[in-house]
């Protein structure tokens, strides 16, 4: 081959061109051993930093467990306490909600007692009259009113009365007009002798309810309301002693001819009514002679005798007092 510059290369230049041949790979070899050798350190750090991770990573779980193992007795107070906080919020929720549902079903309750007060007036009246005419025909069950509105207000008329006769009467009023033990006296009977008559219906096997009972009772107050507004006003008692057989007997012989009509069997009949008789007939002498007195009484055990307040007397101041005063003051006057 001709060289470049158009001589003839010779044996030595072609030596020389490749021992550096060899020479360039020899290089390159060692450049590609190189990079192997610096990619295996460089996966050699990594996982040693992967290592030591994982060892501080399981030294702290250590860690962490030996903790909750000394605390775990804390911890299960701890968590006991929160179920019972728990538990009482619960409680205090449903107690809450049942409160809340029973107001808002207030409505319903109202509907349940609307039935028994839903009446006309002109059937008040009607019944009022009625309560004042003994039934004739007691062969078969009399009908009875199943309505309270008219028995309720005969109870608060009654009210009325009393609070009235106590201030035409010469009963000492103290602390108002003493309106609740009025109202305690006549819805206590009201109550109380219908429950007792419906129980010694219930025992003499009378076919009446307890809602009969309270409106058969409460109507039968109207005589009681018309006598003692008549003898509170008319200070008689010869007057009282004719209402008081009238028109109080005839509220209490409709009564009893009601019961007579749903009662069978005449021990049965003569226990009822006899009992019912006597108790609207004695209570209605109570009201007019020994309600006020029983009433003076009760103040006079709660609150003393009605003694008249204290007064100051101005006294006169003695002469040997004025005496020694003037010749004291003459003393001082001298001393001076």
């Amino acid at each position: 081959m001709s060289a470049p510059g158009g001589g003839r290369s010779g044996p030595a230049e072609w030596g020389g061109f490749e021992d550096n041949v060899q020479g360039g790979g020899s290089a390159v070899i060692d450049m590609e051993n190189m990079d192997d050798t610096s990619g295996s350190s460089f996966e050699d750090m990594g996982e040693m930093h992967q290592r030591m991770k994982e060892e501080e990573e399981e030294e702290a779980e250590g860690e962490a467990g030996a903790g909750g193992e000394e605390d775990g007795e804390f911890l299960g107070m701890k968590g006991l306490q929160g179920q019972l906080g728990r538990q009482v919020a619960d409680q205090m929720w449903q107690v809450g909600k049942r409160q809340a549902s029973k107001a808002f079903s207030l409505y319903a309750n109202i509907d349940i007692l609307r039935p028994y007060f839903d009446v006309e007036p002109v059937q008040v009246r009607t019944r009022l009259l009625e309560s004042m005419v003994p039934v004739k025909m007691i062969n078969f069950p009399q009908k009875i009113a199943g309505e309270l509105y008219g028995p309720l207000m005969l109870v608060f008329t009654l009210v009325a009365i009393l609070l009235h006769g106590m201030k035409t009467s010469d009963t000492i009023i103290r602390e108002g007009t003493l309106m609740g033990t009025a109202i305690g006296t006549c819805f206590g009977y009201w109550l109380g002798v219908s429950s007792f008559i419906y129980f010694l219906a219930y025992l003499c096997n009378a076919q009446i309810t307890m809602v009969q009972m309270l409106s058969l009772l409460g109507y039968g107050l109207f005589g009681h309301c018309i006598t003692l507004l008549v003898t509170y006003n008319i200070h008689f008692h010869s007057l009282f002693y004719i209402f008081w057989l009238v028109v109080g007997g005839l509220s209490t012989l409709r009564m009893v001819a009601v019961l007579v009509s749903r009662t069978v069997g005449h021990t049965q009949r003569l226990i009822l009514c006899g009992t019912l008789a006597a108790l609207h007939m004695l209570f209605l002498l109570y009201l007019h002679f020994a309600y006020h007195k029983v009433v003076e009484g009760i103040l006079d055990t709660l609150e003393g005798p009605n003694m008249p307040p204290f007064q100051r007397v101005a006294r006169d101041i003695p002469v040997v007092s004025s005496a020694v005063l003037n010749t004291t003051a003459k003393a001082n006057a001298l001393t001076l």
